[in-house]
């Protein structure tokens, strides 16, 4: 800056470096231009910052710590070697002037007039700070030998209780020494967390969009977490439950329907015809004694007879007995075959030829007495209690369905 000015300053063809010196001398003028107006009376304008907060006697304002002023500085004593300088500026928001002055002894700045101090001070001792020597205590330090001796016994034994102090604040200093490796180490920690904060943000969007709320969410915490644990959720009737209700009605209900429904087609007459012949077989076993013989009467089945069971019964016919009626004989190439083990008793005759009277009389005529071959047949109809099953089942295979 210097070598700048040097080089580009303006010399007149009338400079004489012997007889003017200088430029400034040559144009009488100084150095500091306006800053140095007053130097005859021994006053500089410098640029003074207040060095604490204070209250402005004039305008009572508050002026903060920092503000800066165009002040009057000018030597007003010494403190020993030390001169004491006064700084006089005006407040810049009334016309008062205020005055302040350095105090070497204390380190400080004292207000002579012009503004009140704002209290914000403290002990120094108690701060553990360092003081400044006073003047008859530097006398006698270098006067008295005893108190010299003692004044330096009681600041060894200070620094003693300051040294793991010291040492802590040393190790402080060396750790974080590298300002490089630090602020790598602050910025990597930065992103990771910024990078976290954004995954938080965005699982926090999704579960909003998820459930449409629109209130802010809140982070989790352990307490949260606990208490989430104790809480179980669940549907009031689980799908085991239900499958377990649904079983228990099957078994419990009825097998037979208790009123028959319209007929709406085969299908639907051939199982009420199917429930009603299995009603009528359970109240049939319900009512039949125990110690009595089940025959295929008190079953209920009904079992066509087969085509040589109707020969014998048509040779037997063409030969009538006394005291029977008699029933005109029919064509019986095209009945209808039934069980050769059905007895004449509990066998029907379907299709008779004769008047629909006569079978109504054939039906209510008195029994003869049974000979040999209706013992013998009514023996192969009487199943065995141990066979009950085998009785149950009807030949169909010669019926006229075929």
């Amino acid at each position: 800056m210097g070598e700048r000015k040097g080089t580009n300053k303006y010399y007149p063809p009338d400079f004489n470096p012997e007889k003017h010196g200088s430029l400034n001398r040559y144009h009488n003028s100084h150095p500091l231009r306006e800053r140095a107006r007053k130097l005859s009376q021994g006053i500089l304008i410098i640029r003074f910052e207040m060095p604490y907060n204070i209250w402005c006697d004039g305008c009572k304002n508050h002026i903060g710590m920092g503000v800066r002023y165009n002040a009057e500085k000018k030597k007003v004593g010494n403190y020993y070697t030390t001169p004491i300088y006064r700084f006089r500026m005006k407040c810049h928001l009334c016309v008062n002037y205020i005055e302040m002055q350095t105090d070497p002894a204390n380190c400080d700045y004292v207000i002579v007039s012009g503004a009140q101090r704002k209290e914000e001070r403290w002990d120094m001792e108690d701060n553990e700070q360092v003081l400044t020597t006073e003047h008859e205590k530097k006398q006698k330090l270098e006067t008295d030998a005893m108190f010299r001796l003692e004044h330096g016994e009681a600041d060894r034994s200070t620094l003693k209780k300051a040294l793991p102090t010291l040492s802590h604040i040393q190790e402080a200093q060396s750790a974080w020494k590298d300002d490089f490796a630090l602020n790598s180490m602050l910025r990597k920690r930065f992103r990771e967390k910024k990078k976290a904060m954004q995954e938080e943000e965005e699982r926090d969007q999704a579960l909003q969009a998820k459930a449409s709320l629109a209130i802010p969410l809140v982070p989790e915490t352990e307490d949260d977490r606990k208490l989430a644990a104790l809480l179980k959720f669940h549907t009031l009737d689980s799908y085991e439950d239900k499958q377990k209700l649904k079983r228990t009605e099957i078994i419990s209900r009825s097998w037979f329907s208790s009123t028959p429904g319209p007929r709406a087609g085969s299908s639907k007459a051939g199982s009420s015809k199917a429930g009603s012949v299995l009603k009528k077989l359970a109240q049939n076993r319900r009512c039949a004694p125990v110690g009595s013989p089940i025959t295929v009467e008190d079953l209920g089945i009904v079992r066509r007879r087969s085509r040589e069971a109707l020969e014998s019964l048509r040779l037997a016919a063409e030969t009538p007995k006394p005291g029977e009626p008699w029933v005109p004989e029919g064509n019986t190439q095209d009945r209808p075959a039934s069980p050769p083990d059905c007895s004449p008793e509990t066998a029907e005759t379907p299709r008779s030829r004769g008047p629909p009277g006569q079978a109504g009389k054939r039906q209510d005529r008195p029994r003869s007495p049974p000979g040999p071959s209706q013992e013998a047949a009514a023996s192969r109809d009487t199943p065995h209690p141990g066979t009950l099953s085998s009785s149950l089942v009807a030949d169909y295979s010669d019926s006229e369905s075929e």
